[in-house]
This record gives structure tokens, C-alpha cells and sequence, in this order.
């Protein structure tokens, strides 16, 4: 399984109809993606504007070709780009170790 890393920074004072569009995003859009495995989406407490979503995949192709490289990419970003106040980080990660 791979985890996406999505480090999203938001403009200010929107976090209430941001916290809307970036579930309604994962559950109308990127969860009917081949390989989607579940998500978490974290806000920040010190930084309010900062957004970390987690997802998991079940292959890097999943989220970089089948998912990326398809329309569902741009129905995703017309639901949350508009409240990016730059470009997202994305990094991918394997799982090296897990509590029980």
C-alpha cells in the first residue's frame, strides 16, 4: 500500500467551506478511483490555513497514472483549487512499521 502525502495551504478565512469541498472532493471523486484504499484529512491548530491529506493507494500507478492522468483529476481540483493558495506538496511514502 502506498500513502499520498498532500500538504495543502489554504487562503485565510475559508476554512469552513474548504472543510466541506475537500470531503465532499474525496468521497464524490478520488474514493471511485482504481486502487483509492481510504483517506484522513488533518487541519492545523497552529496553522489554520494548512491542510494534510493522506491517501491511500494501492499502487503509485493508481494515484500518479489511473488517477491523475484521467478527467477525475480535473473534476477534483475544480472542487478544492479554488481555495489553494499555492500548489499543494505531494510526496509518496511505503510503510516501513506500524504500532499493533
Amino acid at each position: 500500500m502506498i500513502l499520498e502525502l498532500a500538504d495543502i495551504r489554504i487562503h485565510p478565512g475559508q476554512q469552513a467551506a474548504f472543510d466541506e469541498a475537500i470531503q465532499r472532493g474525496v468521497t464524490t471523486v478520488i474514493a471511485k478511483a482504481k486502487g483509492f484504499q481510504g483517506y484522513k484529512v488533518n487541519k492545523g491548530m497552529e496553522s489554520p490555513e494548512r491542510y494534510i491529506l493522506q491517501i491511500f493507494w494501492d499502487t503509485l500507478e493508481n494515484h500518479t497514472v489511473d488517477f491523475r492522468q484521467s478527467p477525475a483529476f480535473a473534476d477534483w481540483r475544480a472542487i478544492v483549487g479554488p481555495f489553494f493558495a499555492g500548489p499543494p506538496t505531494v510526496e509518496h511514502f511505503e510503510l516501513l512499521a506500524k504500532s499493533a
